[in-house]
């Protein structure tokens, strides 16, 4: 039965009325002094500047899109993709090493489950014995070789040559990004050799992609998702450019190009952005005369940003979800990092085989026992993933549109690394604020964990900031023998002060600070706890109004115990009628800077 839309509006309309009551009361404003749509102040705002709503009805239902296969590849690039099979599940292959031992790990991988191959820094005298025995029309090749490109792809031709099977099933990508690698400053091979490796490939019958455009690149510097997203298509519409310049047709030059985005654990919105890159890319594609040539491959690999070295474990979760978006979203591929990649060579509790079968089981259970690959395009039909889709895909062509206006990808270099770099900074103050979580970093922090090594500086990770704290925590600990202590002051029973100890416990963890707990104190019994503790940092926890009766008397009790710094877990309006040379000297909120306040308090604990 369909539900007409004036009912809907009714029904749709209560519900406004009785969200302006709840929120009358929680802001203590009168009803009639709210805003027409009350329920727009319980948005959540990304970091693209879309606000995510707490409710989509049938009233924000769009047209439904084209079926899989079909412009603009909303739903997906390929109507025939296997559902009993779902993406490709890609791992990762350092090629650096004995190529006997790379090939048997490639085979066992694709024992295991594993069904594409990305290869790194493999040598060209390697390629051969590596892919010995490998079926390449059934598992896809992904080429990451630097300045080497040229002779790996010579060295893969060779192989293709000589491949029994079929050919046309086939599908290598060769990874050139010259644009993309002048831009994060790594090696690469040049535009014309890229131009040259592409015309190579569109000659033959294999489905060689020559180009991958790396939004990864720009996520992995602090984009947001359509900032990573305009940025791909700035740099794609710049390859078109050099491809037909270079001679090929507008087709052949959109068949020689596939993107790799990150997928990260924010599911929805990893969902949205490979449906809103296809239609970007469609577009594209339609603008330049070969709609039916934009289905571009698009290759995801989870977010190295969003992965910490402390309590790796969590990294699972993170990946888990990152991987079902991407999988939703309609990735063609999708590599998971292995849980411990932020620490340099892993986690010593575990073997690498251990990480690798974690990253590559993460998908076989999405897949296989939960059959997300099912289904095409799932999300499809959602009102909040397509209007979600649709507003990532807006933002991104605003932005490429700018960066159009601006010369291009290459010319617009400074414009993109000014607006990724304020995109960066508001996540890092929102995550120094601890608004924003990064679980058992920020926020359920496991201070009982092995201490790492100090980690060089290098990839961007928004859990950097804290896990500096820890290292200097871990280097304390190592001097010494402890780590850096704090004393809780709880006052009154447990129901007033148990609140507040457990956020200010947390939030000390969280800096490497440990903190002991005597229990309820006051100012009698504090000077004990004090020597007890050996403690020269204090936070008194309980109530506002305990605070205004007896912060005062505790304070001055135990400065003269032994406490050089004392903190107030709250506000300082609590202890506005106290006399100032009895107040705290600073205050806990959840509005602090964490990053700065732990920071000092370290750098006062001697660590």
């Amino acid at each position: 039965m369909t539900v007409e839309v004036p009912e809907i509006r009714h029904d749709f309309a209560r519900w406004q009325k009785d969200v302006a009551g709840v929120l009358a009361k929680t802001t203590r404003k009168a009803v009639e002094d709210l805003p027409a749509d009350p329920e727009r102040l319980l948005d959540s705002p990304t970091y693209d500047g879309v606000a995510i709503r707490p409710l989509y009805t049938a009233l924000d239902e769009l047209p439904e899109p084209s079926l899989p296969g079909q412009w603009p590849f909303v739903r997906g690039g390929d109507p025939q993709r296997d559902v009993n099979s779902g993406w490709k599940v890609a791992e990762r292959f350092d090629g650096a090493g004995d190529p006997a031992l790379l090939n048997e790990a490639i085979l066992d991988a694709l024992g295991q489950g594993a069904s594409a191959i990305v290869l790194t820094d493999l040598r060209p005298e390697a390629v051969g014995r590596a892919l010995q025995g490998v079926y390449l029309d059934l598992a896809p090749i992904q080429v990451e070789a630097a300045a080497e490109l040229t002779a790996v792809a010579e060295a893969i031709f060779a192989v293709l040559d000589a491949h029994e099977g079929s050919a046309e099933g086939v599908v290598v990508d060769l990874g050139a990004d010259p644009l993309g690698s002048a831009f994060a400053e790594r090696p690469g091979v040049s535009v014309d050799d890229a131009v040259a490796l592409a015309e190579r490939a569109s000659a033959r019958i294999e489905q060689i992609h020559a180009i991958t455009v790396d939004g990864t690149i720009a996520h992995e510097l602090g984009a947001s998702d359509s900032q990573e997203l305009a940025v791909a298509v700035a740099a794609g519409v710049a390859y078109l450019r050099l491809l037909q310049n270079g001679g090929l047709s507008i087709a052949e030059a959109l068949r020689q190009i596939s993107f790799r985005f990150a997928a990260t654990d924010d599911q929805f919105l990893s969902i949205a952005k490979f449906r809103a890159a296809r239609v970007l890319w469609a577009r594209v594609a339609e603008v330049a005369g070969a709609p039916n040539d934009g289905g571009a491959l698009m290759h995801a690999v989870t977010s190295e940003p969003m992965m910490a070295q402390r309590d790796p474990w969590v990294n699972m979760l993170r990946t888990t979800l990152a991987a079902f978006g991407a999988g939703v979203g309609g990735a063609d591929s999708v590599r998971v990092r292995q849980f411990d990649d932020a620490i340099a060579g892993g986690l010593d509790s575990v073997s690498p085989a251990f990480s690798a079968r974690i990253a590559r089981n993460t998908q076989l259970l999405l897949l296989e026992e939960s059959h997300v690959g099912r289904v095409l395009d799932p999300g499809g039909g959602s009102w909040f993933i397509e209007d979600l889709t649709e507003t990532l895909a807006q933002q991104a062509w605003s932005l490429f549109a700018e960066i159009e206006r601006a010369g291009g990808f290459e010319a617009a270099a400074d414009l993109i690394r000014d607006r990724v770099a304020a995109t960066r900074a508001k996540r890092a103050d929102d995550i120094a604020h601890r608004r924003t979580s990064v679980t058992g970093v920020n926020e359920f922090p496991n201070l009982g964990e092995a201490p790492l090594p100090p980690h060089p500086a290098g990839a961007y990770r928004y859990a950097a900031d804290f896990e500096a704290l820890r290292d200097r925590s871990d280097a304390f600990l190592a001097a010494s023998g402890a780590r850096p202590t704090a004393l809780l002051i709880p006052l009154g029973p447990l129901a007033e002060h148990n609140v507040r100890t457990t956020f200010a416990s947390n939030l000390l963890a969280s800096g490497g600070i440990e903190t002991v707990n005597p229990g309820v104190l006051d100012a009698e019994t504090v000077a004990g706890a004090v020597t007890d503790a050996g403690a020269r940092l204090a936070v008194i926890c309980g109530t506002d109004g305990r605070y205004g009766a007896e912060a005062a008397a505790v304070v001055d009790a135990a400065r003269a115990a032994g406490i050089t710094d004392i903190y107030l877990a709250g506000p300082e309006k609590a202890v506005a009628e106290v006399a100032e040379s009895s107040r705290p000297d600073g205050y806990l909120t959840m509005k602090i800077n964490a990053v700065e306040a732990l920071s000092a308090m370290l750098t006062k604990l001697g660590a």
